[in-house]
C-alpha cells in the first residue's frame, strides 16, 4: 500500500513539473518576437531513489534558465554602434554633397565658367559697354553662388547642432529607462525574463547612439560606461551627458570662426575627443572636422573661404593694375584713370594702441559675405594694361599699352599657368572647387560602403544571437508535443494507480 501511495505522489510531482515545462514553453512562444527576449528553459531534476528508505525516484521542476549569451549580445551592440555611425555619416555627407553639385547650373562651378566666358567676350570688345556689364552680372552670380554654398553649409551646421542635442537627450532618456529597470531589479525582479528582455532591448537601442560597455553586476543590475570609462549608469544612479558650443579662443589664429561642439560628462569633463562611436561620434566628426574643412575653424579659414578670398583678390588685383582710359582720354600731365576692385567681402576693424584703425579680412566669413562692389559701374572696369610715363612728361603715355590686356589676363584664370592665378599657387580655381566636391563625394562613397558592410555584420551578429538564445517555434512545438504526451501518459498512470489503490482498499476490507 505504501509503495502505491509513493508512486502516486511521484506521478503527481512529475505531472506538476511537466505542467511548468509547458507553461515555460507557452511563454517562449508568446514572446518569440518580443525585442530582447531570450529563450527560457525549465530544468528537470531527478529525485533520489532508495527503496530501502522509501524514496522511489521521479522528477521535479528545477530552476528556469535563460539561454542569453552575453558575448552574443555584446557582438550585436558593438556592430550596432558601427551601424549608427555609418548611417549618420551617409545622411550628413549626402546633405553636404548637395552643396557641391558640379553639374548644377546655379553652383559655383557653373558661375565661374560663365564669368570666365564673359572675360573672354570682354577681351574681344574691350570698350563695349554691354560686354563690361555682362562681366559685372556674371561676377554677381559668382558672389551669389559662394554665398549660397556658405549658407547651405551653415544650415547643415545648424541642423547638425540640433541633432547633437537630440542625440544627447536620447542617450540620457535611454539611460533613465535602464535606471528604472535597475531599481526594479534591486527590489526583487532580478529573475523576471520580461525585465531581462527590456534591459537588453534598451541597451541595443542605446548602442546606435554611442559606444559604451555594459556590465551585469552580481545584484542583477547593469552598469553602463560611455567609451568604456565615463559612467552613465551605476546601480540606480544616472550620470547625464550635456552638450554645448564653444567659440574659438581670442588668441587663436581665427577667433571669429564658427564654434565647435563639445560633449561633457556629468562632472563637467570634456569627453569630446573620446566620443567617436555611434551616431553621436559621427555627428561630432561632421560638425568639428568635416564642415570646418569648408567653413573654417580656430586654426583654418576653410577651403571655401580660401578659394573665395584668393579669387576675389586676384580679380581685384588684375583690375586695379589696369586703366580705364589711356593718355588720350585725360588732360596733359595727368595719370590715366586706374581700375577699381570688382569684389568686396567682410573685414574686421582693429584699433591699435596709438589710435590707428586698420581693416583686415575676416577670413572665415569671406564666402558668405562676398559681393560685387555696389558702387562699380560698367565704365569703371579697367581693360588697358601698360606702364605710364612720369607725370612730368608731357603728355603722359602708356608704354607697352594693350587695350584688352586685363580681360586677357582675367581669361587666363580659367586655365592658369602662372602660380599667381592659382589657389595657393598650385591649382586652378575650378580644379580646387572640383577637389572639394570630389572629397565629399569620396567620403560619401566610403560611408555608403561602410554602411553596407555594417548592415551585413549586424545581420550576421543578430542571426548568431538568434541561433544561441532566440526562440525557435519548431523546437518549442517539439517540446510542447513531447511533454504534452508525457503529461497525458502520467495522467493515465495516476488513473491506474488510483484504481489499484481503490481495489486494494476493497480487498483489504473494513
Amino acid at each position: 500500500m505504501a509503495n502505491l501511495l509513493s508512486s502516486l505522489l511521484n506521478s503527481a510531482s512529475a505531472l506538476s513539473a511537466y505542467q511548468q515545462v509547458l507553461a515555460v514553453t507557452q511563454n517562449n512562444v508568446a514572446n518569440a518576437s518580443t525585442p530582447g527576449y531570450a529563450k527560457q528553459t525549465l530544468t528537470l531534476e531527478a529525485m533520489p531513489m532508495d527503496l530501502a528508505l522509501g524514496s522511489s525516484g521521479g522528477v521535479r521542476a528545477g530552476q528556469i534558465q535563460s539561454s542569453r549569451d552575453e558575448y552574443a549580445e555584446q557582438a550585436v551592440r558593438r556592430q550596432t554602434v558601427g551601424l549608427g555611425q555609418a548611417q549618420q555619416n551617409v545622411n550628413s555627407l549626402t546633405a553636404i554633397q548637395s552643396q557641391f553639385d558640379v553639374s548644377g547650373t546655379a553652383r559655383i562651378s557653373s558661375a565661374l565658367n560663365n564669368l570666365f566666358q564673359s572675360f573672354s567676350a570682354w577681351g574681344q570688345s574691350p570698350t563695349d559697354p554691354t560686354a563690361r556689364q555682362n562681366v559685372i552680372d556674371q561676377a554677381t552670380a559668382v558672389a551669389s553662388s559662394f554665398q549660397q554654398a556658405a549658407a547651405g553649409l551653415a544650415n547643415i551646421t545648424h541642423d547638425t547642432e540640433g541633432q547633437l542635442q537630440q542625440t544627447v537627450t536620447q542617450v540620457n532618456q535611454l539611460v533613465g529607462k535602464l535606471q528604472g529597470y535597475n531599481t526594479q531589479i534591486l527590489q526583487g525582479d532580478r529573475n523576471d525574463p520580461g525585465m531581462d528582455a527590456q534591459v537588453n532591448s534598451t541597451l541595443e537601442q542605446l548602442s546606435q547612439y554611442a559606444d559604451f560597455t555594459a556590465t551585469h553586476q552580481a545584484d542583477g543590475s547593469v552598469t553602463v560606461l560611455l567609451n568604456g570609462e565615463t559612467p552613465l549608469l551605476v546601480g540606480d544612479q544616472t550620470y547625464a551627458l550635456s552638450y554645448g558650443l564653444q567659440a574659438p579662443d581670442a588668441t587663436s589664429p581665427y577667433p571669429d570662426a564658427p564654434p565647435s561642439a563639445h560633449i561633457f560628462a556629468s562632472d563637467g569633463r570634456d569627453i569630446t575627443a573620446k566620443t567617436t562611436g555611434g551616431q553621436l561620434g559621427a555627428l561630432l566628426n561632421v560638425h568639428n572636422q568635416v564642415l570646418p574643412s569648408y567653413l573654417g575653424d580656430a586654426t583654418h579659414p576653410g577651403d571655401l573661404n580660401t578659394m573665395a578670398e584668393q579669387f576675389a583678390n586676384r580679380v581685384n588685383q588684375l583690375l586695379t593694375s589696369g586703366y580705364v582710359t589711356d593718355h588720350s582720354a585725360g588732360s596733359s600731365g595727368s595719370m590715366p584713370q586706374s581700375g577699381v576692385p570688382l569684389f568686396q567681402y567682410a573685414t574686421t576693424t582693429t584699433t591699435a594702441s596709438d589710435g590707428t584703425v586698420s581693416q583686415t579680412p575676416n577670413y572665415t566669413r569671406v564666402a558668405q559675405s562676398l559681393t560685387v562692389n555696389p558702387a562699380i559701374t560698367a565704365d569703371q572696369l579697367a581693360a588697358i594694361t601698360g606702364t605710364p610715363t612720369s607725370v612730368d612728361t608731357q603728355p603722359v603715355t602708356l608704354t607697352s599699352e594693350v587695350s584688352n590686356g586685363v580681360p586677357l589676363a582675367l581669361s587666363n584664370l580659367a586655365k592658369p599657368t602662372d602660380p599667381s592665378d592659382m589657389v595657393n599657387g598650385t591649382t586652378s580655381f575650378s580644379a580646387f572647387y572640383g577637389g572639394m566636391a570630389a572629397r565629399v563625394g569620396s567620403d560619401l562613397n566610403d560611408a555608403t560602403n561602410q554602411l553596407q558592410v555594417q548592415q551585413s555584420t549586424v545581420a550576421q551578429a543578430q542571426s548568431l544571437r538568434q541561433q544561441i538564445s532566440g526562440v525557435s517555434l519548431d523546437e518549442e512545438a517539439t517540446v510542447m508535443i513531447q511533454f504534452q504526451r508525457a503529461y497525458e501518459a502520467n495522467s493515465k498512470m495516476i488513473t491506474v494507480l488510483d484504481q489499484l489503490t481503490l481495489d486494494t482498499i476493497n480487498i483489504l476490507g473494513p
